[in-house]
């Protein structure tokens, strides 16, 4: 087919160089057998499946982007087994029946975002509340002045089954012992999971949803500490002891090395990040190695890849058992042991678990004798962790982690090293090669990371790290030669007591790696802060990536028309022109200067996602301080950059006035229905439509709303204060703990 697909080129080329277009009929054929050919080395080379893969997550991101209400699950999977059924009537036909294995591949994905939703449904808290609270603790986080828990919601107030959480995440000053399998006592004051601050933000609501959490708040008052009244399942016992495990291996590892080395050092170990403080974070983020601190791809690998050595190398040590047992498959036996028990130690995290999928099924190839790392693998598990875990596709985490193993394995050859190979017998000559590999190659390997995460990281955080490159070069080897070889010794030395010496070093190695992030961070610009682009750009980047190291053939040329269209579109995003608080609070919106000015008292953790939504580097406090908007007691007024006077309503004796003069009016209370402002943002549309972004034009104000136009998600319950009178809980103060946005970032920066 190829050799015909060629032939067709042949007759079309000449007719070009002659000065003449060849016949529609010619250039037609060329491109169909083009096509074949291009097919039938990409089956022959098996680079067919993982196209599967992403048939699989194209499905999924249908059922999450499109559906309008809860589909059925059986319509999916009948037309699955329909498309399945017709397969062996299309062998003769290699490209129909790969379009038609594409095609039952999308419906079961379809299918696994509708299994999912239906698996996880649970009640999600309406407004906010606060009343007393009885549960059990399963889960504690330690962090600076507090904790966090996830307690299993016995008895909320007066709410029923039927509308109260299962699950709840809570922040307590920790003033007396709390350990996960306790049982507690207390009020709570607790608030439905927060939805994104902006359309197309992250959104806490969603993640919330599918870790069963349905509120979040915090305990106030007294807490009182107890035993479980009844004897746990097995699971709970399970989980409070792994968590009371890793909590008390934290402090181990935290007093032994003291300081934020101790805390970085205890989360490369335990996954328990909450002590490491915000300054630290902003370091890590600059030197462009976050993705080191959160329990990923790259510990798996490292951890797998030190237990599958020691224990090779051990067993190499006794010539009979090297000579009569196969003992490289012993070694990666033994290595998925290990690296299973450390992802249940690092509490099961959503990224670890994605990670532990791909190392589990890498090992699995060396048992069966199969290349360990290859695009089919890599296709397998990401079958495996959708499959699992569907809303991953949705985040930043599951689109760096695989993006960047996708383009290392694609481009494997090219860095590899061979061309500093040498086959001197000088010892001078081998050391030289050998340190020239290993520079290259951590280069390398970090540039084509970088350049394979960026379209996921610049969509998902607004922020580029230009000096990603060096931070990685110089810090990845102490991780991968001190600091996770520690980690492993350390753990094994632990239950005999002998492991404080070992956490003294590892101390030593994250030291360094913070001094050089540190000097990173240094740098003028060491972080970019760029507008945040929509979705039809990161889906062009996407395909482009998918087109450039998926296929073996020509095809990968066409990732040139994506790449270019996806940038083109980046490089132009829509900004906003006004962004509003999803409970009305406050609005940033763009003065006269072209910056962002802000109206009332958003949370700061709103205001910094606006800004860097619109490009803007600034801190949230200097746009809060910013000259502009005339505020007083019962609200402020603002001249927007097109002239509109755009008008925030604290009070209900301000509607009056602005209702009359203002073009957009922006309020949490409900405006009176004879208010005449021509856009009107009150306590009911936002309620239902969540935050909402205004572009402005002369065409009139282009609205984009978080909620959208269609039904809400299941984890996004129709207010109760829709339906029904404002409650007594009043506004949230900026000045209070529990007001501040209850969300974390996003399952952060793991590219590799």
């Amino acid at each position: 087919m190829a050799e015909g697909g060629g032939r067709a080129m042949r007759g079309a080329v000449p007719a070009l160089l002659a000065g003449r277009l060849p016949a529609p009929a010619q250039l037609w054929q060329a491109a169909r057998d083009g096509l074949r050919g291009s097919v039938a080395r990409e089956a022959e080379q098996r680079r067919l499946f993982p196209w599967l893969a992403v048939a699989f997550g194209a499905g999924i991101l249908i059922f999450f982007t499109a559906t309008d209400g809860e589909p059925s699950l059986a319509a999916p999977l009948i037309a699955a087994g329909l498309c399945l059924s017709v397969t062996p009537l299309l062998r003769a036909r290699p490209v129909a029946l790969a379009l038609m294995l594409g095609l039952a591949a999308v419906f079961l994905g379809f299918a696994a975002g509708v299994w999912r939703v239906a698996s996880v449904a649970g009640p999600v808290l309406t407004r906010v509340t606060i009343a007393p609270l009885v549960g059990l603790v399963e889960g504690l986080d330690e962090r600076e002045g507090g904790a966090r828990l996830i307690v299993r919601v016995e008895r909320f107030g007066d709410l029923d089954a039927e509308s109260r959480p299962r699950r709840v995440r809570v922040s307590y000053r920790a003033t007396q012992a709390v350990r996960p399998g306790d049982a507690i006592r207390a009020t709570a004051r607790l608030l439905p999971p927060p939805e994104a601050v902006r359309p197309g933000g992250y959104d806490f609501a969603r993640d919330a949803y599918f870790r069963g959490i349905g509120a979040v708040g915090s305990l106030v008052g007294k807490v009182e500490v107890g035993p479980p009244a009844e004897p746990l399942a097995l699971s709970l016992r399970l989980t409070a002891a792994i968590d009371a495990a890793r909590n008390a291996f934290t402090r181990r590892i935290t007093d032994a090395i003291g300081g934020q080395a101790g805390a970085v050092a205890a989360a490369l170990v335990t996954g328990k990040r909450g002590l490491i403080s915000n300054e630290t974070n902003d370091v890590l983020r600059a030197a462009g190695i976050y993705h080191v601190v959160s329990i990923s791809g790259l510990h798996m690998v490292l951890a797998a890849g030190v237990v599958f050595w020691l224990v090779r190398a051990g067993l190499a040590l006794v010539p009979m058992l090297a000579l009569a047992c196969p003992i490289k498959k012993i070694a990666a036996g033994t290595a998925m042991l290990g690296v299973t028990a450390y992802c249940a130690f690092s509490g099961w995290d959503v990224a670890a678990e994605r990670a532990l999928i791909m190392t589990l099924v890498m090992l699995g190839a060396i048992l069966v004798d199969r290349p360990a790392l290859s695009l089919r693998n890599l296709a397998l598990a990401a079958i495996l962790a959708l499959a699992r875990e569907p809303e991953a596709l949705l985040g930043p985490s599951f689109q760096m982690s695989f993006g960047a193993v996708a383009g290392l394995i694609a481009c494997a050859p090219l860095i590899d090293g061979r061309v500093f190979r040498t086959d001197s017998s000088s010892r001078i000559a081998r050391s030289a090669s050998w340190v020239a590999k290993a520079v290259v190659g951590t280069l390398a390997t970090t540039l084509v990371a970088q350049l394979a995460t960026a379209p996921f990281a610049t969509y998902h955080f607004q922020t580029v790290q230009p000096f990603g490159l060096v931070g990685n070069a110089l810090t990845l080897p102490l991780v991968s030669l001190a600091v996770m070889p520690a980690a492993v010794l350390g753990m094994l030395a632990y239950p005999f007591a002998l492991d404080r010496p070992v956490w003294w070093l590892m101390g030593l190695a994250v030291r360094g790696m913070l001094d050089i992030s540190a000097w990173i961070a240094g740098f003028g610009q060491a972080n970019v802060v760029l507008p945040a682009f929509g979705t039809g750009a990161l889906m062009l980047l996407a395909a482009a990536l998918l087109l450039a190291t998926l296929p073996v053939s020509r095809l990968r040329l066409l990732a040139l028309v994506p790449a270019g269209l996806g940038v083109a579109l980046a490089a132009s995003p829509i900004r906003y022109d006004i962004y509003i608080d999803r409970d009305g609070a406050g609005a940033a919106v763009r003065g006269k200067d072209g910056r962002l000015v802000v109206l009332g008292r958003p949370p700061s953790f709103m205001l910094e996602q606006w800004l860097k939504a619109d490009g803007d580097g600034r801190p949230p406090e200097a746009a809060t301080g910013a000259a502009g908007p005339r505020c007083d007691r019962i609200g402020c007024t603002l001249t927007a950059v097109d002239g509109r006077a755009v008008a925030l309503v604290m009070d209900k004796r301000a509607f009056a006035e602005d209702c009359a003069r203002a073009d957009i009016l922006i309020t949490r209370l409900r405006a009176p229905p004879g208010c005449a402002a021509p856009l009107i943002a009150d306590r009911t549309f936002l309620a239902v439509r969540g935050a909402t972004a205004i572009r402005l034009g002369t065409a009139g104000p282009e609205i984009t709303t978080a909620r959208g136009a269609g039904q809400p998600k299941p984890w996004q319950p129709q207010p109760a204060s829709v339906a029904t009178p404002a409650t007594e809980v009043g506004p949230q103060s900026p000045n209070d703990a529990s007001a501040a946005d209850p969300s974390d970032p996003p399952p952060s920066e793991n590219p590799q």
